[in-house]
C-alpha cells in the first residue's frame, strides 16, 4: 500500500517541495499578483513584482499559470472587482503564522462584508484585549490580502489606519463592500 505525502506548505523551508502557480491580473485596483499551492492561495498582493516570489519561496517550483489556476485567478479578480457582491470565503489559503496570527486571521475572515472592526475589537475577539498592537502586527503580516480581509480593520477613531497596498486601495475595497467610512 502506498502512502500519499501531503502537499507541503509554501511557507515551510522556503517552499521546498511545493509547486506554486502564479500570475498577475490587471484589475481596476492595479496589477494583482496571485500565487497558490495545491493547499490554497499563498500570496495575493497589489502592484508587487512577481520576482518577490523567488525571494519568499526560493526552494519552491514556481510555475506561471495553468488551467485550474486560471479559474482560481478569475474568481479572485471577480472578488477584487466586486468584493461586496462576490463571496470569496470558500477560497482556501496556504498561510503560516504564530498561533496568535492564525487566530487574528481567522477573526478577519469572520468579519462580514460591509463591516469593519477596530484593532482593539479584533484583539478582544481573540481573547487578548490588551494585545491591540500585536493584533495590528498580525494584520500587517497577512500574505493574502483580500482573502484574509485585513482591509476591514480600522483605527478606533474611524480613520483607515494602514494598508500594505496603500490607503487608496483599502478605501476602494471598503467602499465596494458598502462599508460606511469617515473619509
Amino acid at each position: 500500500m502506498s502512502r500519499t505525502e501531503p502537499t507541503p506548505s509554501a511557507w515551510i523551508d522556503g517552499g521546498r517541495g511545493a509547486v506554486i502557480r502564479w500570475d498577475v491580473a490587471q484589475t481596476s485596483l492595479g496589477p494583482m499578483l496571485v500565487a497558490a499551492t495545491d493547499k490554497g492561495v499563498c500570496r495575493l498582493s497589489f502592484g508587487e513584482d512577481p520576482a518577490v516570489l523567488a525571494d519568499r519561496f526560493p526552494k519552491a517550483e514556481r510555475v506561471r499559470g495553468g488551467e485550474h489556476f486560471a479559474r482560481l485567478l478569475a474568481e479572485i479578480v471577480a472578488a477584487a472587482e466586486a468584493p461586496g457582491e462576490v463571496d470569496f470565503s470558500h477560497i482556501p489559503v496556504d498561510v503560516a503564522g504564530t498561533p496568535f496570527q492564525q487566530d487574528i486571521w481567522q477573526a478577519l475572515r469572520r468579519i462580514p462584508k460591509g463591516e469593519t472592526r477596530t484593532y482593539a475589537q479584533l484583539a478582544a475577539e481573540v481573547g487578548r484585549p490588551g494585545a491591540v498592537r500585536a493584533a495590528g502586527s498580525a494584520n500587517g503580516a497577512n500574505h493574502v490580502s483580500l482573502l484574509i480581509p485585513c482591509h476591514r480593520v480600522i483605527r478606533t477613531d474611524g480613520s483607515l489606519g494602514g494598508y500594505a497596498w496603500g490607503l487608496d486601495i483599502k478605501a476602494k475595497l471598503l467602499q465596494r463592500e458598502g462599508a460606511l467610512l469617515l473619509l
